[in-house]
């Protein structure tokens, strides 16, 4: 060492980490104190969710069943080609007022993928077969069991646990419609009619946050599954409208990414499991 110089403490081994763990710790405190889910912003989510739902009831009743028969020739053939090759194809749904919900952030992302080979009643079956969800969809789900079931109408518990940068877990119940259009087409409406946080899961001190605790990653959630049997296999589409806390200033770096990229993740791995999980069945 030269003489006269004294060793920068930042250069300590440890000390970004505590920089990191400090920044952590004021940031979670700040996150957990910060959202709140207000009437209007519950208002205009709500707003998006009905003019969402005529959308996707004007193509129930139109020539295009599946949204990539909307698209540009070549772009379908392309997309088409690409889902026979095992890719999930996603894309963003800007519609009106997407995005913006007063003190909210509104996420509409629409997926697909294919599965040769497979039939309509054995996808169907495989998504009405919500007890075992937990083993199709881990590890985003850890826990799903029928609590109530009547014809096409099903109430089921799910908990999710869904991980960028921070984890978090959530208990929710879902209301859901299964719709036979067609000996080859199906589709469903799914409602989260209740999402809570949950704090220490897996630990004897586990409890639900109350609305007030809550970090707001996930506020509301509305669901449209379509299935088309054809071209050798069954079309699996899924479109997923959610309404999450806006993202505060200063806290981009931790939220931002559970935020805004977790929408679009769940559902490329949503339809890619279910993908794996049919064909799993196809070969027993």
């Amino acid at each position: 060492m030269t003489p006269g110089k004294r060793p920068r403490a930042s250069r300590k081994p440890g000390s970004k980490w505590l920089i990191f763990w400090v920044c952590l710790s004021l940031a979670n405190s700040s996150a957990a104190k910060a959202p709140e889910l207000k009437t209007a912003t519950l208002r205009g989510f709500r707003d998006y969710v009905a003019r969402a739902e005529t959308r996707n009831q004007e193509n129930l009743e139109g020539a295009s069943y599946l949204w990539i028969d909307e698209l540009p020739e070549e772009e379908r053939k392309q997309t088409l080609a690409k889902l026979k090759q095992g890719d999930v194809a996603v894309r963003h749904i800007n519609g009106k007022d997407s995005g913006a919900a007063a003190g909210g952030m509104i996420h509409d992302w629409r997926g697909m993928v294919f599965i040769p080979g497979a039939n309509l009643d054995g996808v169907l079956a495989l998504l009405q077969d919500y007890n075992n969800h937990a083993s199709y969809y881990a590890p985003d789900v850890e826990q799903s069991k029928v609590e109530s079931h009547e014809g096409s109408h099903f109430r089921v518990f799910m908990r999710f646990r869904r991980r960028k940068i921070v984890t978090v877990v959530l208990n929710t119940e879902q209301d859901i419609l299964y719709f036979r259009d067609s000996p080859t087409r199906a589709h469903s409406r799914s409602t989260a009619i209740r999402i809570r946080e949950v704090s220490d899961p897996g630990t004897s001190t586990e409890k639900e946050k109350s609305p007030q605790d809550e970090n707001g990653f996930l506020w509301q959630m509305e669901t449209w599954w379509r299935m088309e049997e054809r071209d050798g296999g069954v079309y699996v589409q899924n479109e997923a409208v959610t309404l999450t806390r806006d993202i505060p200033t200063g806290l981009g770096w931790l939220i931002g990414p559970f935020v805004t990229s977790i929408p679009k993740e769940t559902l490329q791995f949503t339809l890619g499991a279910t993908r794996k999980a049919v064909l799993a069945r196809e070969k027993r």
